[in-house]
């Protein structure tokens, strides 16, 4: 399926289990934040949304630790 929709799988070095922490920790968030309930009524509404939250929101007024 991977090659049907020419994606590429996202692999951690072997043994490293925590090479993917930050995505895993950032995706928790977006979900609890973001997305949690929501039912888009479009693919473009879905996209518009994730920007929204992602370009303005996370990346510049959220605080990081």
């Amino acid at each position: 399926m991977l090659t049907t929709y020419e994606l590429l799988p996202s692999m951690s070095r072997r043994g490293n289990c925590y090479d993917i922490a930050p995505m895993e920790s950032f995706f928790a968030t977006l979900k609890v934040e973001c997305i949690r309930g929501v039912v888009y009524s479009s693919r473009l509404e879905a996209r518009a949304e994730l920007f929204e939250y992602i370009e303005v929101f996370y990346n510049r007024q959220r605080i990081h630790s």
